[in-house]
Parts: structure tokens; C-alpha cells; sequence
């Protein structure tokens, strides 16, 4: 009897090490490299829209902001922010 249990668990441990041993085996063939590669693209495009909409979406409220203070008549130089990038080139260091 106990030989059969010691069976059973050499059979389930091999089993075991075999699906991984073959799961290590498949992610450096060109194929599993390809597919992670591809993976990371995929990653890198999904956060690079994600990036570009909060860009377009910040755009869109700056000028929104802008035609309403040029309907109002007001002086727009202060929201376009051209103070501090004077401030910041005359203090840049080169």
C-alpha cells in the first residue's frame, strides 16, 4: 500500500514538473518571444491613446478658456502662461 501512495505522488510531482519545464520551454521558442513582444506592444499603444486623450482633453479645456476670456475682452497673456516661461528661460542655466 505504501508503495502505491509513493507512486501516486512521483506520478503527480512529475506531471507537475513537466507542464512547467514545458511552459519555460515555450516562452524562449520565437513564438513565445514574438507573442510577449507583441503583448508589450499592445501595452505601450493602449497607453500611449491613454496619454494622447488626457492631452487633446487638457487642449480643448485651455482653449475653451481662452475664447471665453477673448469674448470677455479680457487680456489673455496671463493665461497662456508666457510670465513664467520668461521667468524660467532667464533663470535657465546653460
Amino acid at each position: 500500500m505504501k508503495r502505491i501512495i509513493w507512486v501516486g505522488i512521483g506520478i503527480a510531482v512529475g506531471v507537475v514538473v513537466v507542464r512547467k519545464v514545458t511552459k519555460v520551454a515555450e516562452s524562449v521558442t520565437p513564438g513565445g518571444v514574438a507573442e510577449r513582444v507583441g503583448d508589450a506592444g499592445a501595452e505601450m499603444k493602449a497607453s500611449f491613446k491613454a496619454f494622447w486623450a488626457d492631452v487633446s482633453e487638457a487642449k480643448q479645456a485651455k482653449e475653451a478658456e481662452l475664447f471665453d476670456a477673448i469674448e470677455r475682452g479680457e487680456d489673455v497673456t496671463s493665461l497662456l502662461g508666457e510670465e513664467d516661461d520668461e521667468q524660467a528661460l532667464n533663470g535657465r542655466q546653460y
